[in-house]
C-alpha cells in the first residue's frame, strides 16, 4: 500500500499510464494499417525531421520550398528533434503525442482528489482519459495541440486553486503551440486579475498576462506567419470573413448555425457535467470556441478531427471546481453525467478499437500495399497520395501525387485508388488527372493492380 500522501499522486499517475498506453496502441495500429495521412502527421514528421537535422521546417508535402511557420506558428514540437534523431519515425510523434495527452489525466485527477476524495479523483481520471475530445485526437495523426493539452490541464488546475503564478507559468508556453492560443493565454490573465481583485490583491500581473496573450497573437498572425507563408499574409483569414466583409449580424447569426455547432456546445456542457457552467474555469474555453464557430471552415463546427482537444482540460477542471460549491446530490448527478458521456462516447472514438479483433488483422491487401512501397528506395523523391505519404515520409522526399511537379519531377509515383481522402488535400479529379500527365511525361508502370498504381521515371 502507498502511504496517504502518496495515494492521489499514483492514482493519477497509473491513470495517465494507462490512458497513455491505450491512445499509444489505437495510434501505432491506425498507422501500421495505413489510416494515417500526409495531412497531418507526414507534414509534421517532415517538419520535425528537418528540425532534427538542424534545418528550417520546410516540408515539401505543403508544396515546394513550403516553410510551415508560415502555416501555423508552432516553434515548440522543435523539442520532438532529438527523439526523432534517435528513433526517425512516425511512429516516435504518435507516441510523444500519447504520452502528452494522457499526461493532462494527473493535474485534473489530483485537484478531483483534494476536492472530492479517491472515489471523485477516479472519476475524473476516467473521464479525462476517455473524453471525446482526447481521444479523438488521440488517434487522428499528430498535431501541435498535443502540447496544448497537459499545458491547459495544469494551467486550469492552478487556477483554480489560485495559485496565480503557477498558472501563468504552465500557460506562457501555450503561445509557441499555436497563434490563436495566445488569447486563451489572454483569458487565464483575465481570471486571475478578476480572483486577485477578490483576494483584494493587485489585479495588474495578471492584466499584464493577458495583454502578453494578445500582442502574441497579434504579431504572430500579422508579422511573424506573413514573413514565413510564401503569400506574404496569414493563409486562415478567409475561413474568418467567409471571402467578404461579414456584418455584426451576420457573424451573430454564424455562431449558432448550422444546428450542428450546438452539438458541439451540448458535448461540452455535458462533459462538464453541466454543472462546469457555473464555474468561471469554463470561460477559458471562449477564445478558441469563438474562431471555430465563427469560421467558414465547417471541418471547425463539429465533434470530429482534433480540434476539440484543447476544450476538454478545460471544460473538465471546471466541473472540478463547480463541485468545491456544490451540494452533494448535484455533485453526484454531475459527476455521473460527466461519466456517461464519457461511456457513451467510447464507442463512436477510435478508443474502442483497442478490442476490436478486425482492428489487429493484416488484410492481403494491407500486405499488398506494403510490398508495393516496399518497392521505392530509401532516399528516393515521391509523389505519393495521402494516405501512402505518411508510410514513406520517414525515409523519402514525399510530395503529393496531386501537385504539379517541379524540374525533372519525382523518381516514383505511388497512388491508391481507394483513398477516401477525394476531397483534400487530393481531389479525386486532381489526382486522375496528374497520373495521367506522369504518363504522358514517360514515366512507366511498375505496378497496376488492386487500385495501386505504382509508375518510374525513366
Amino acid at each position: 500500500m502507498f502511504p496517504p500522501s502518496r495515494r492521489p499522486a499514483a492514482l493519477a499517475w497509473s491513470l495517465a499510464a494507462g490512458f497513455a498506453a491505450l491512445y499509444t496502441c489505437v495510434a501505432v495500429n491506425r498507422h501500421r494499417r495505413g489510416l494515417t495521412k500526409a495531412y497531418d502527421l507526414g507534414i509534421f514528421e517532415q517538419a520535425i525531421r528537418a528540425y532534427a537535422h538542424g534545418q528550417a521546417p520546410i516540408v515539401p508535402l505543403k508544396g515546394p520550398g513550403y516553410h510551415l511557420l508560415g502555416d501555423h506558428f508552432h516553434p515548440l514540437i522543435a523539442v520532438l528533434a532529438p527523439a526523432y534523431r534517435v528513433f526517425p519515425s512516425p511512429v516516435t510523434l504518435l507516441v510523444a503525442q500519447a504520452l502528452l495527452m494522457a499526461l493532462a489525466v494527473v493535474p485534473l485527477t489530483r485537484w478531483a482528489h483534494e476536492v472530492g476524495g479517491p472515489r471523485v479523483a477516479l472519476v475524473i481520471g476516467c473521464v479525462t482519459g476517455a473524453s471525446w475530445g482526447i481521444v479523438r485526437a488521440a488517434g487522428d495523426d499528430f498535431h501541435e495541440i498535443a502540447f496544448a493539452v497537459p499545458l491547459l490541464a495544469f494551467a486550469a488546475t492552478a487556477l483554480g486553486r489560485r495559485r496565480h503564478l503557477t498558472a501563468a507559468l504552465w500557460s506562457l508556453p501555450l503561445l509557441l503551440v499555436k497563434e490563436d492560443l495566445g488569447l486563451t493565454v489572454a483569458a487565464v490573465g483575465l481570471l486571475i486579475a478578476w480572483q486577485s481583485r477578490q483576494d483584494r490583491r493587485s489585479p495588474l500581473p495578471g492584466l499584464a498576462l493577458a495583454g502578453v496573450g494578445v500582442t502574441a497573437t497579434t504579431l504572430t498572425m500579422l508579422v511573424v506567419l506573413p514573413s514565413f507563408n510564401p503569400h506574404g499574409g496569414f493563409d486562415y483569414w478567409q475561413q474568418l470573413d467567409g471571402g467578404g466583409q461579414p456584418s455584426a449580424w451576420s457573424l451573430a447569426a454564424r455562431i449558432g448555425w448550422p444546428p450542428v455547432k450546438w452539438l458541439l456546445l451540448f458535448l461540452l456542457a455535458a462533459t462538464a457535467g453541466f454543472l462546469g457552467l457555473r464555474s468561471p474555469l469554463i470561460l477559458l474555453c471562449a477564445p478558441t470556441l469563438a474562431w471555430r464557430l465563427l469560421s467558414s471552415n465547417p471541418h471547425y463546427w463539429g465533434v470530429s478531427y482534433h480540434y476539440s482537444a484543447v476544450l476538454m482540460p478545460l471544460v473538465i477542471a471546471a466541473l472540478v471546481d463547480a463541485l468545491t460549491r456544490a451540494h452533494p446530490r448535484r455533485a453526484r448527478r454531475a459527476l455521473t453525467a460527466a461519466a456517461l458521456v464519457a461511456a457513451v462516447t467510447v464507442p463512436v472514438y477510435p478508443l474502442h478499437e483497442v478490442v476490436m479483433p478486425e482492428a489487429w488483422r493484416t488484410s492481403p491487401r494491407l500486405t499488398h500495399v506494403r510490398a508495393v512501397l516496399d518497392s521505392i528506395p530509401d532516399g528516393a523523391t515521391v509523389a505519393a497520395s495521402n494516405r501512402l505519404a505518411a508510410q514513406l515520409t520517414s525515409r523519402d522526399t514525399v510530395t503529393l501525387v496531386c501537385q504539379e511537379p517541379t524540374g525533372p519531377g519525382p523518381e516514383w509515383v505511388v497512388a491508391d485508388r481507394t483513398d477516401p481522402s477525394v476531397q483534400a488535400p487530393c481531389a479525386a479529379a486532381a489526382t486522375a488527372r496528374m497520373l495521367t500527365e506522369y504518363e504522358q511525361r514517360g514515366y512507366r508502370r511498375v505496378i497496376d493492380a488492386d487500385a495501386l498504381l505504382l509508375l518510374r521515371r525513366p
